[in-house]
Formats: structure tokens, C-alpha cells, sequence
């Protein structure tokens, strides 16, 4: 096989693999700035992109993050590949934060009081009965109301984040390939004895 180990791991270290993976956690944030970074689109549209995936990525609509950012991504034209890519913003690990977050502002923003306790929601029951007009009221309600702060936030804090250092890498690029060139032309013109 052409991308197989030499040698085959072993029990224990498929074990730590599953817990901490050997090239560690960094390596997908490290290959999204890369993947980010080196679009070819223009800064304000790379960062357009990214601030609608942010802001997407605050919705309840499970599924339809990708397609909502590539919507919003054209409204403002906006990048959509860095838009797609900003959803995982999204993930198992801040659904619940996410959740959490929303439901609380929402139930805030539409009047209801939080420390009074007849908020109880009956998550069971509600997703037992799958019925979308019971759904829609107690939780998907303040959760779309809930998400417009937060996404707004996020999404103009990524946009000016992702302004700057895509500038900044742009810049810092191009002075490093006009040094090479100016190198490779001086070597040209006074060759080696």
C-alpha cells in the first residue's frame, strides 16, 4: 500500500490514538489557517466568507449551516469555499455551548424570565412528539431570535480578524517571492566561477 505504516501499531498505541492522535489536536486548525490563507480570492472577499460561516454556524438549522453560508457568502460577495470551511466553527465539541447560548438570549430577547423557572423544557417529550409546531415555540423560536446577537459579533470580530491576517500573509508572500526572483536574477547575471 502506498501510504501504509512500516510498521503496523500496535494495540496500545491505536489506544492512545483514539484519546490523543499522534500529529496532535493542532493539526486541523493549523490546516483550515492554511487552507484559509492561501484562497485566491481577494481579503474582503475571503473574510466575507468567513464571517458568513461564523454567522451560519450560530443557526439551529442542523444540515443547512453549509448552504446558509454559501447564501449569505453571496449576498455580500463573499468567498464561498472559506464560507463552507468557517461552519465548522460548529462542531460536536460547541453544539452544546452554542445551544445553550442561544436559547438563553433568545428566551431573554422575547420576554421570558430565566430565573423563575417555568422554562423547564421537556426535551423528551417535545422530540417525542416530533411535531414542529410544538417544536417551534419553546425551543427553535428563541434559538433563531437568540443567534442573531452572537452571529452578529462573531462575524464582524472574524471578518476584521481574518481581514488583517490574510493581508498580512499576502504582503509578507510577496515580498519573499520578490526576494527570491531578485536572488535568482543576481545568480543569472554574475554566474558562478
Amino acid at each position: 500500500m502506498l501510504f501504509s505504516r512500516r510498521r503496523p501499531a500496535g494495540l496500545l498505541e491505536k489506544m492512545r490514538g483514539l484519546v490523543w492522535p499522534a500529529k496532535g489536536f493542532s493539526r486541523p486548525f493549523h490546516y483550515y489557517r492554511m487552507r484559509i490563507l492561501r484562497l485566491s480570492a481577494s481579503p474582503h472577499a475571503v473574510a466575507a466568507g468567513i464571517a458568513s460561516g461564523m454567522m451560519a454556524a450560530w443557526t439551529p438549522f442542523l444540515g443547512f449551516h453549509i448552504v446558509l453560508s454559501v447564501v449569505l457568502a453571496w449576498i455580500v460577495a463573499g468567498d464561498v469555499i472559506a464560507a463552507a470551511l468557517a461552519t465548522a466553527f460548529a462542531n460536536p465539541l460547541t453544539f452544546p455551548f452554542i445551544w445553550a447560548a442561544t436559547w438563553k438570549i433568545g428566551t431573554w430577547m422575547l420576554g421570558g424570565d430565566l430565573a423563575a423557572g417555568h422554562h423547564h423544557l421537556d426535551l423528551h417529550h417535545l422530540l417525542g412528539s416530533v411535531g414542529w409546531a410544538d417544536l417551534w415555540r419553546p425551543v427553535i423560536e428563541p434559538m433563531l431570535i437568540g443567534a442573531i446577537p452572537p452571529a452578529l459579533v462573531s462575524g464582524l470580530f472574524a471578518y476584521g480578524l481574518t481581514f488583517l491576517l490574510v493581508r498580512r500573509y499576502r504582503d509578507r508572500r510577496r515580498l519573499r517571492l520578490a526576494e527570491g526572483a531578485r536572488l535568482r536574477a543576481g545568480a543569472a547575471i554574475h554566474p558562478a566561477p
